[in-house]
């Protein structure tokens, strides 16, 4: 999960819609992340799910009325609005977002979100065709106008019956978003490149070369830059992983598409990350039809793939690149060769032969060297967490870098 949730009190406020079921799951993934949630339901919310079920995945009370005697005694509207570091209506409905609009505070969900400082976040669920009538789509420019956050719904099959645009954003969406929300965006304004994952060379139409990796790294890396407000290009070798809210991914499977990604993307991009275990060699003559297993045994001929990282390295203006060297015995030395041959600003080394930092596992430990001499030896720990390392040391360095401190 993201660090920015680790300690924070997120209030999760619950409008009548039959979307209420999903912010039960909403409220537990917040929950495991480490952060403190507090739950609003309107009374038509309670129609759909009851507040036992919000408070056991809580842990907390329920806020449901302005004129709770108990909690007014300490102002308890004020006082949840006051503590929370960021407030999501999940789902809201168009009864809800007219009255955030025209300030109308006449419960206690609306009244805590006319009274918070904190970053508002409005998730829609409704009926396609209300979600599409004129007045609803006014109703959110105002809130956008507003600077509050709107979490676009998604689209398929309704509780309604109708198919269209209206269903509650699923909860890795929901989470990202507070996520972002609750991050400092030192990225905003850059566009980060970053590849991920194998690449598959094929030997006939059935087989193919490859390698262990899934992906893992350069995910989290894309999506922790998007949740710090980079424009997140992904290019992606296979991989079954699912794509980061926010980030655009171009999906390729051998080398060479992944070089003509790279080449394309990086004119336009600000900062690379090349975290693909990009193949380094492939079958020159791929058998057009399935090679027959025969008596004897099968030799394939095979040639180097092209340095894309060396080739964008070569032809770079001011774009900042970070390299990756996956090793399995002279981790740091081959990093470092790596970092001064390929002439690259940042390396990040990790030692894929370990059982908890290799391929395919959700923790690693690295070592982020830079082109002067710096060293940064990051503890295991989840690659959601070292993507955040990576970009700070990526940040210090493009800042230094800026102030001239780089000689």
């Amino acid at each position: 999960m993201p660090r920015s949730l680790e300690g924070k009190a997120i209030v999760v406020g619950l409008s009548g819609g039959i979307a209420c079921y999903k912010a039960a799951d909403l409220v537990r993934a917040l929950t495991r992340s480490g952060a403190t949630v507090r739950v609003i339901m309107t009374a038509a919310a309670e129609q759909f799910i009851t507040p036992l079920t919000m408070q056991t995945l809580s842990g907390n009370p329920v806020g449901r009325s302005t004129f709770d005697l108990t909690r007014e005694s300490q102002i308890g509207h004020i006082e949840l609005a006051d503590s929370a570091d960021a407030l999501v209506v999940a789902p809201a409905t168009a009864n809800v977002i007219a009255k955030i609009a025209h300030g109308i505070a006449d419960d206690l969900l609306t009244t805590v979100l006319l009274a918070t400082q904190a970053p508002i976040l409005v998730a829609p669920a409704m009926n396609v065709h209300m979600y599409e009538n004129p007045l609803v789509r006014a109703n959110i420019e105002k809130l956008r106008d507003q600077e509050i956050t709107i979490i676009e719904p998604g689209e398929g099959s309704l509780a309604c019956g109708y198919e269209g645009k209206g269903r509650l954003a699923d909860t890795d969406v929901l989470v990202a978003e507070i996520a972002r929300a609750l991050s400092t965006h030192d990225l905003g304004g850059e566009h980060v490149l970053v590849s991920a994952g194998p690449n598959r060379e094929p030997i006939d139409p059935v087989r193919f070369i490859s390698n262990r990796s899934t992906g893992k790294m350069g995910f989290a890396l894309a999506a922790a830059a998007w949740r710090r407000g980079a424009r997140v290009t992904l290019v992606a070798g296979p991989s079954s992983l699912p794509t980061p809210p926010g980030v655009d991914r171009v999906d390729v499977v051998t080398a060479e598409d992944m070089r003509e990604a790279i080449t394309e993307k990086f004119p336009h991009a600000s900062m690379v990350f090349m975290a693909a275990a990009v193949a380094d060699f492939r079958v020159p003559n791929q058998a057009a039809e399935k090679i027959k297993k025969g008596p004897g045994g099968l030799t394939l001929e095979l040639e180097r793939t092209v340095d894309i990282l060396g080739e964008i390295a070569a032809q770079r203006d001011e774009q900042l690149l970070v390299g990756f060297a996956a090793e399995t015995e002279s981790v740091l030395a081959n990093a470092q060769r790596k970092l001064r041959e390929k002439g690259i600003d940042l390396i990040v080394a990790n030692d894929v032969a370990g059982s908890d930092t290799g391929f395919g596992v959700d923790t690693n430990a690295v070592t982020i060297f830079n082109r002067k001499g710096g060293r940064e030896i990051v503890p295991l720990m989840s690659k959601d967490a070292i993507a955040d390392r990576i970009l700070d040391a990526a940040v210090e360095f493009q800042r230094q870098r800026e102030s001239g401190d780089l000689v």
